[in-house]
């Protein structure tokens, strides 16, 4: 193999067709919107790269499709490492988590945070894991999704949206921007398929209070002109 051909494989730039194949259908998100977008919905287990702000509702966005699994793999957890904000308990109690099922993760120091994530996905005791990180090599993401797969359990990691010089090996990608009706979502990353444009979720199926309506019975008038003489 030429030595370009290798190092850019190595990044994980080089598009190979005889490798690509399409996630399956997955598991239903809870979002209409999102399952089209996906063709089904989330992968069962993997690396799912969430590139968001913070507080516009990346979190609860992922709530539906977690409670799924935590109903369907009742003995497992949910693990939330190195979350930047206090968890609401009371929100997710009210949401339809048990609580004894939801572990919250903060470890003091980089390497932990990983040691911890590896550790929760190759466990094989919890079905869902969220990282919020703010930097990941090729490396460290390979380690992560070999982890997913030995436990079979699904990696959220969200990010600030900065921009990045690499490409890295997750399963899924997806960039979440804040949206009158809820969320706007692309998917920038699916394996066998190309990115398509932008989408609005909306979210106020679950919390209406989050969700404005447009406006569609104001009427337009013309300014007033004012005469003078």
């Amino acid at each position: 193999m030429h030595p370009t051909i290798s190092y850019l494989k190595n990044k994980n730039l080089l598009w190979q067709a005889n490798h690509t194949q399409s996630i399956d259908n997955g598991q239903h998100t809870g979002f209409n919107e999102l399952n089209k977008a996906l063709q089904g919905g989330f992968p069962e287990y993997g690396v799912i790269d969430i590139r968001s702000q913070l507080g516009i509702g990346e979190l609860r966005l992922l709530l539906p499709s977690i409670l799924t699994r935590q109903q369907q793999r009742q003995t497992e957890l949910v693990t939330l490492i190195a979350p930047p904000m206090c968890i609401n308990s009371e929100m997710l109690a009210e949401f339809g988590f048990a609580l004894d099922q939801v572990m919250v993760v903060q470890p003091s120091l980089n390497k932990q945070v990983l040691w911890s994530t590896e550790q929760s996905l190759k466990s094989g005791c919890c079905h869902s894991v969220i990282l919020w990180h703010a930097s990941l090599s090729v490396t460290q993401v390979k380690r992560l999704q070999l982890a997913a797969e030995k436990g079979r359990s699904l990696l959220f990691i969200i990010r600030q949206p900065q921009q990045e010089h690499i490409s890295l090996p997750v399963t899924l990608g997806i960039r979440l921007s804040p949206s009158k009706v809820g969320i706007q979502a692309q998917i920038t990353k699916r394996k066998g398929t190309w990115s398509n444009g932008s989408f609005n979720i909306y979210m106020g199926a679950y919390w209406p209070e989050l969700s404005q309506s447009e406006d569609t019975n104001v009427l337009a008038f013309p300014s007033r002109v004012c005469r003078t003489g």
